[in-house]
C-alpha cells in the first residue's frame, strides 16, 4: 500500500514514496536525508540545551529592523510580503529565532576549540603579498637581481622579463596564504622584510626573484574570520554527531 499524499502537482497527488524514488533517481536522495539529518540533530540541541536561551526581545527587535529596512512598517504591506514568500508570521519569527540561537549554538560548541584550531589553521590563514619576476633560466634571474641592486626599476624589469600574467600589474601578485607556497620560497618569506627582495628560487624549472611587499597575518579579532572557523568547527562536530545516529528509510 503506497504512503498517503505528501504533496499535489496539477491535482495529482504524489506521494512520499514516489519523492524517494524522483530523488534516487536524481541522485539527491543522500543530500535530502543528510539535511533532515543536520537539520534533526541541531533541533535536538535546541531542544534539550540550557546554555543557548535567546530573549525573545533579541527576535522582536530583529523583526522590526528587518521591516524598516525592507519598508515593510506597515502591517498590510508586512503580511502582503510574507503571503509572496510563502509564509506567515509565527513561521517567519521562528526562523528568526532559529538563526539566533543556532548562532549561539556554534558560539558554544566551538568555543573551547577555536583557538586551537587557529593555531592549526594559522599556516594558510596568514597572508603576504608579494610581487615576483619569474624567468626560465638562472643566469637571466641573477642578472635582473643585479640590476635591482644597482637601481633598476623591479616593476618595469617585472613588465619586460617575466613570464607569467601578472607581469602586466609590475608582478603583483596580491595576499598569497603562507600555507600554499612552496616550501623553499615560505623560508625565505618568513625571514625577510618588507620591500627585501628574495632569490632567485628555484620553483618547477623556473627561476623567480620575489619582493615581500606586506605581512597579514590572520587574527582571531577578525570577525569575519571567527564566523569562518566557528562554521568549519561546527560542521565537523554535527557531522561527528550525524556518524554516531542510526537511520533506517522506512517508507511503510
Amino acid at each position: 500500500m503506497e504512503s498517503s499524499s505528501f504533496l499535489n502537482v496539477d491535482e495529482q497527488p504524489i506521494s512520499l514514496e514516489q519523492v524517494v524514488k524522483y530523488l534516487q533517481i536524481s541522485g539527491k536522495l543522500g543530500q535530502f536525508i543528510g539535511d533532515i539529518l543536520r537539520q534533526y540533530v541541531i533541533d535536538q540541541e535546541l531542544q534539550t540545551r540550557v546554555d543557548i536561551a535567546i530573549s525573545p526581545a533579541i527576535t522582536e527587535q530583529a523583526i522590526i529592523d528587518f521591516r524598516l529596512k525592507n519598508q515593510l512598517s506597515e502591517p498590510k504591506a508586512f503580511q502582503e510580503w510574507l503571503k509572496n514568500n510563502g509564509t506567515d508570521y509565527e513561521t517567519f519569527h521562528s526562523t528568526i529565532a532559529f538563526n539566533f540561537k543556532l548562532e549561539k549554538l556554534k558560539a558554544v560548541v566551538t568555543e573551547n576549540k577555536l583557538q586551537e584550531y587557529f593555531i592549526e589553521r594559522k599556516i594558510f590563514l596568514d597572508r603576504v603579498v608579494i610581487s615576483r619576476i619569474i624567468v626560465d633560466n638562472r643566469e637571466l634571474a641573477e642578472e635582473l637581481q643585479a640590476q635591482i641592486e644597482e637601481g633598476a626599476s623591479f616593476e618595469y624589469l617585472a613588465k619586460e622579463y617575466s613570464l607569467t600574467d601578472d607581469r602586466i600589474v609590475n608582478g603583483i601578485m596580491g595576499p598569497v596564504s603562507r600555507g600554499s607556497m612552496p616550501d623553499k620560497l615560505r623560508a625565505a618569506v618568513d625571514i625577510a622584510s618588507p620591500g627585501e627582495i628574495i632569490g632567485p628560487i628555484e620553483l618547477e624549472e623556473r627561476y623567480g626573484l620575489f619582493r615581500v611587499e606586506q605581512f597579514l597575518p590572520a587574527s582571531l579579532t577578525d570577525t569575519q574570520l571567527k564566523q569562518t572557523l566557528q562554521n568549519e568547527l561546527f560542521e565537523k562536530w554535527l557531522a561527528e554527531k550525524i556518524q554516531k545516529l542510526t537511520v533506517k528509510l522506512q517508507m511503510k
